[in-house]
């Protein structure tokens, strides 16, 4: 793949203009009004780069979007490749951003690994949009969403934003599967936070220790001035949410502080065959819907992590217990690819409350920034259930640091790297026995850098190592191939 690398400022006028791929690295680049700038390949605007373009611009990248220095797009930037795409905005700001991947299902996902902004629309034509756990994607207010659908919306956390919902507004379509009606009441400034399609217990859908899951789809309702009487939500979802729930039956909603529970009824049970159903209520938070004959209780009444010096402390309360066997630890570095870290003994059947902790030990073995986790709980005939995903921040403290996402991969992979100390690296790639497959040197600059693992694409379905080496440092993460 070519870049094109400036060092001076660069204006692009009007006519069309292409690149194979595009590095910005201490350069303004500046497009004039009506401009399309088509990339074939990657786009990287590196700390010291600057991209800034008029609302009448239009970007067209068919590789990954990193932005690490300052980017301005208030026009359109369209996103068209073929196999799955990073777009990785930084402190950047988009106007319109439209997915439109043309690669098979699976593999024509735009993944977001931190939180994006977008001030007018992000319109999706085909592909997915996947953020991890931890990133939102925000739309500001009166942003909207278009075009969503089975397999065609956002996989992940998604916020919408109004600045005024009151009775001059009216009924309010937050674009995202809600619509608010606030029955001629003033609540101001009101967002709504959905998270779908993670399949994460406690936090895209409620669950209990019983296995009784709602479908895979939650909204965080806040406002600024809560409602005293009534008002009325339609909460609509697509059948990649269904998570088991039959549409076809009488359903419920429920409502609860957090996707943690415990849920409560919200409204009055109804038919929703066209997986939408309304219903009306005081009480704001976060809601999802079941059916009828499965309530959301939640007997996990505390679960919670935090750091105990170099350890992570997980901590854990239940109410009441019924044929518990254990709960298994299991821990992760992308909230995805969950491995167990031991088992701790239930209390069979129990009305007593009971406390429980893990002792994970030496967190700087995961050389990641966050580390998320989970319980899993196992019945006496086997059957289990999961808990909420927490996470833990785990603050750089020196030496090499190496992640991978998404893991597991499947045509595109990208690097994170974090360092004190500037210098040369050697990577290594190797299969599961050891075997070296690949090997290069890399420059890395003081800080975090972000680059696409080009090594680890073309390679089999497997199980790979991949070796970072920087002086006497190195780490080694487990890589999936898919």
């Amino acid at each position: 793949m070519k870049h094109a690398y400036f060092s001076t400022i660069l204006w692009l006028g009007t006519a069309a203009a292409s690149a194979q791929g595009l590095t910005n690295s201490g350069t303004t680049i500046t497009l004039d009004a009506g401009t399309t700038l088509q990339v074939q390949g990657a786009l990287l605007n590196t700390a010291t780069g600057t991209l800034t373009a008029p609302i009448t611009s239009v970007v067209q990248i068919t590789g990954n979007v990193i932005n690490q220095g300052t980017l301005t797009l208030p026009g359109q930037l369209v996103l068209n490749g073929s196999t799955d795409q990073t777009l990785q905005g930084g402190s950047g700001t988009f106007g319109t951003i439209e997915v439109n991947n043309t690669g098979a299902l699976g593999a024509n996902r735009v993944l977001v690994p931190t939180d994006l902004t977008i001030t007018t629309q992000l319109l999706l034509m085909r592909g997915l949009v996947r953020t991890t756990p931890t990133a939102t994607v925000r739309l500001l207010d009166m942003a909207r969403v278009i075009g969503e659908g089975a397999g065609r919306y956002v996989q992940g956390n998604l916020s919408v934003q109004r600045a005024t919902v009151d009775a001059g507004t009216g009924v309010m379509d937050f674009s995202h599967g809600l619509v608010l009606d606030p029955q001629g009441q003033n609540l101001g400034a009101v967002t709504i936070t959905r998270t779908a399609g993670l399949q994460l217990a406690g936090q895209s859908y409620g669950t209990n220790f019983n296995g009784n899951q709602g479908i895979d789809r939650v909204w965080q309702v806040v406002a600024a001035q809560p409602p005293s009487t009534p008002i009325t939500l339609t909460l609509s979802w697509v059948a990649d949410d269904d998570h088991a729930v039959n549409a076809a039956a009488s359903l419920q909603a429920w409502r609860a502080e957090t996707a943690a529970g415990p849920w409560v009824p919200f409204g009055v049970a109804a038919s929703a065959t066209a997986r939408r159903l309304t219903v009306s209520g005081t009480q704001l938070g976060t809601l999802t819907l079941s059916s009828t004959s499965q309530p959301l209780p939640v007997e996990l009444v505390r679960f919670a992590v935090e750091r105990q010096g170099p350890d992570g402390l997980v901590r854990w309360a239940t109410a009441s217990e019924h044929d518990n066997a254990y709960f298994e630890v299991e821990s992760s570095v992308d909230g995805q690819a969950f491995h167990a870290l031991g088992r701790v003994a239930g209390q069979g059947t129990s009305t007593t409350a009971h406390t429980y902790q893990w002792v994970d030990q030496n967190l700087a073995r995961y050389a990641a920034e966050q580390i998320y986790y989970r319980l899993h709980q196992v019945d006496l005939d086997g059957t289990g259930a999961y808990s909420p995903v927490q996470a833990l921040r785990v603050p750089l403290v020196g030496g090499l640091q190496v992640q991978a996402w998404p893991n597991p991969y499947q045509q595109q992979l990208t690097l994170t790297v974090h360092t004190q100390e500037a210098g040369t690296a050697l990577v290594q790639l190797t299969d599961a026995v050891g075997r070296q497959l690949r090997q290069r040197q890399i420059s890395l600059p003081v800080g975090t850098t972000t680059f696409p693992a080009e090594d680890a694409i073309g390679l089999l379905p497997g199980v790979y190592l991949l070796h970072v080496q920087q002086g006497t440092q190195q780490r080694t993460l487990k890589l999936v191939r898919e």
